[in-house]
């Protein structure tokens, strides 16, 4: 395996992990947005007021985005099992 191979997978896991993430990050971060801008129009500043939405929009995205996420998982991994003979010399 030469230094290519390794940067080549390295890259590769970064970008799954990215695509993986983002549902779940971006809903977080325009609900927690969504949620501080009501907090600072009526000055409520109540700590669960910010948690239970977030965690609430955070589950809907996880159950609409699971089944690509999975299937993205497993596309994955399976290219990197079908590499391991290509990566260790021997085709």
């Amino acid at each position: 395996m030469n230094t290519t191979g390794v940067l080549d997978i390295g890259v590769q896991a970064l970008l799954v992990a990215g695509k993986l993430a983002a549902p779940v990050l971006i809903t977080a971060l325009v609900v927690g947005f969504a949620i501080s801008l009501l907090q600072s129009i009526t000055q409520i500043q109540e700590p669960t007021l910010a948690f239970v939405p977030k965690a609430i929009a955070v589950a809907i995205a996880l159950v609409v985005c699971g089944n690509w996420m999975i299937s993205t998982m497993i596309s994955f991994t399976t290219t990197m099992f079908d590499r391991i003979p290509s990566l260790l010399g021997g085709g």
